[in-house]
């Protein structure tokens, strides 16, 4: 039985919030930090990125924002890039096959990764590697080596591949391997602890099992965080649904205005997995929501600059803030509009389609339907509307999206 120091297990406990630490938990997480602080070898802290697609978002820094706290601590954070991984398409929580990517898609997505990434963590001092350095040079008998770690009924065991066979839906052989090449990278870079998603457990968890047959005394432990919801507070936050995600690459002003999108439910665990906010304050909010002895309004607006301000900046969080309650409680106009000549005669439905303010006509008819379309102020209610008029006019759709239109 290991003695564990206290100052270990207030370590554990800390970067255990919000997350699911297996096997073992916090005791044994803690023995792991001791271990490493006893013997000055930093633990190893893997994240595999497969680059689908070129940004990122703040889903994403949930699981960014603890590997932050590990780096705090001392430890090393081993980013892995999936240059292999990202060819086959992770199938986690999948009713279809995912396409897969080619080498060029790959690389031309991961570009702008790390940059992103930088706003959340020292990448300078990660260890940053990609697994197509391995898996693209293994061989036919290492690779049958590597599949006959699992079995077929192992792999079923997932949801989501049970779900799609009791469905009938296809399972490509290809897929089952995702899994495992995912669990051999933590083999090739010694990996003490990965984290991931909740819909990584299976993934994670292998990567245990695979690294013992690979003869790992002691395997890697597995922290799942969170899933965040996207501003609908439905479905979690992904490229897939634009108009409910924010992203890192997205203005202070559309960030800030985002964040105030959300609904009063998703406020308290805004808090919990995108600030550094303590476990007493967050409590104080929750109260003071469930309650309402606090506009949560007020509550919202702090958490918008506290979030904005981590990415853009004080100045731009400010500035955000303050076009927001402009534009917005205010009812006025942005200052720095901008301005886009319209010949005259152009459908309404078709502007806001070319000016990309909503994804589709059917999405401009909901807007104008829910009022949220107006021209100098005034609501646009037909459909069939076109716009003839010779002078400047604003054309505003939704809360925060605003054009100068000049007429052709």
């Amino acid at each position: 039985m290991v003695d564990i120091r206290e100052e270990f297990i207030e370590q554990a406990k800390k970067l255990s919030r919000s997350a699911e630490v297996l096997p073992g938990g916090i005791e044994e997480l803690a023995v792991k930090l001791q271990h490493a602080k006893d013997t000055n070898t930093p633990l190893r802290v893997k994240l595999g990125m497969d680059p689908t697609r070129p940004d990122l978002h703040l889903g994403h820094t949930v699981v960014m924002r603890k590997l932050r706290e590990f780096q705090k601590l001392g430890h090393k954070i081993v980013l892995i890039v999936g240059g292999a991984t990202a060819m086959v398409g992770d199938p986690s929580g999948k009713s279809e096959t995912r396409p897969s990517l080619t080498k060029e898609q790959v690389e031309e997505n991961a570009k702008s990764y790390f940059e992103q990434m930088s706003k959340v963590v020292d990448v300078t001092k990660a260890e940053v590697t990609n697994n197509a350095d391995w898996l693209h040079k293994m061989s036919f008998i290492e690779l049958l080596k590597l599949s006959a770690q699992i079995t077929v009924a192992q792999m079923m065991t997932r949801d989501d591949f049970a779900k799609r066979y009791s469905e009938g839906r296809p399972i490509s052989v290809h897929e089952f391997f995702y899994p495992l090449m995912q669990a051999y990278d933590s083999v090739v870079v010694d990996a003490d602890i990965e984290l991931g998603g909740t819909d990584q457990r299976f993934n994670t968890l292998l990567g245990r099992d695979i690294q013992a047959a690979y003869g790992k005394k002691y395997p890697q432990m597995v922290m799942l965080l969170p899933l965040l919801e996207g501003t609908d507070g439905l479905v979690k936050m992904s490229k897939t649904y634009p108009e409910h995600c924010i992203s890192l690459t997205d203005s202070a002003k559309d960030m800030f205005g985002k964040l105030m999108s959300i609904p009063d439910t998703l406020i308290t665990r805004y808090y919990e997995l995108l600030t550094d906010i303590s476990d007493q304050e967050l409590k104080i909010i929750d109260e003071q929501i469930k309650t309402n002895s606090k506009n949560p309004r007020d509550i919202k607006l702090k958490l918008a600059h506290t979030i904005t301000e981590e990415y853009h900046g004080k100045e731009g969080a400010d500035k955000a803030q303050e076009e927001f309650i402009n534009v917005v409680s205010n009812k006025g106009i942005p200052e720095d509009i901008e301005e886009v000549e319209v010949e005259s005669g152009k459908n309404i439905l078709d502007l806001l389609t070319d000016l990309k303010f909503v994804q589709s006509r059917s999405e401009g008819k909901r807007l104008i339907q829910g009022g949220g379309v107006k021209l100098d102020g005034n609501k646009i209610t037909d459909m069939a509307y076109v716009i003839e008029s010779s002078d400047p006019v604003v054309l505003q759709a939704g809360k925060r999206k605003f054009a100068k239109l000049i007429i052709k």
